[in-house]
């Protein structure tokens, strides 16, 4: 199974990711961790060019492709090996970022985007993507608390974030049998456990 984690800035990803890969490994699950962009050595130095909080000259569509070649470097050399011998696969982000990120944030048009996407992944979709939801203000003001974390991405302006969030919510109601949203304001211990009861169902395994 191909798990993705998707949601705003400060919405908690890393930490509940790490919660959630202890508690399938427990259950004598197979997993393997990844994010993007990163996962390979391509896309470690793609991720570096692509937040760098300098680089503030980016053009939307080189960001598109950059992201994008990252992907299709890490679906066809680490997700999709690990999938046909057996993993479960968690991601840290994958193609709905860039529907959110780059289509709604970046306002690019979501066709072409659509089309760069199935180019990279060659038509990788995940099985569940859990969705951390919230307000973009507790976001933001979260990540500030780890400012050495700060990237290119983050430093956009709060309308950018706002368009970030809407196109988040406009995916989960274009396809509900795959998103699972989770309210990711409470605490780190009860955010896990409504992570834990949405998608153990959909793995065969008790909650």
């Amino acid at each position: 199974m191909f798990v993705t984690f998707e949601g705003i800035e400060g919405s908690g990803k890393t930490t509940q990711i790490g919660l959630l890969v202890d508690w399938l490994r427990s259950r004598g699950l197979r997993v393997l961790v990844t994010r993007e962009p990163g996962g390979t050595a391509i896309g470690d130095q793609i991720r570096h060019i692509l937040l760098h909080p300098t680089h503030t000259e980016m053009a939307a569509e080189a960001e598109i492709l950059l992201f994008s070649a990252a992907r299709a470097q890490i679906v066809r050399q680490v997700i999709r090996p690990h999938l046909e011998d057996g993993w479960v696969v968690v991601c840290d982000r994958f193609a709905d970022s860039t529907m959110a990120y780059q289509g709604y944030g970046q306002q690019l048009p979501l066709d072409d985007l659509r089309q760069i996407t199935r180019f990279a992944t060659g038509g990788l979709r995940p099985d569940a993507t859990i969705y951390l939801d919230i307000a973009v203000e507790a976001g933001l003001r979260r990540k500030a608390q780890t400012p050495e974390e700060w990237n290119r991405m983050e430093a956009l302006s709060l309308d950018f974030h706002h368009r970030v969030r809407a196109g988040y919510l406009t995916l989960v109601s274009e396809e509900p049998q795959r998103f699972l949203r989770v309210d990711a304001s409470g605490a780190v211990a009860a955010v896990q456990n409504d992570i834990r009861a949405a998608l153990a169902a959909r793995l065969g395994i008790e909650g």
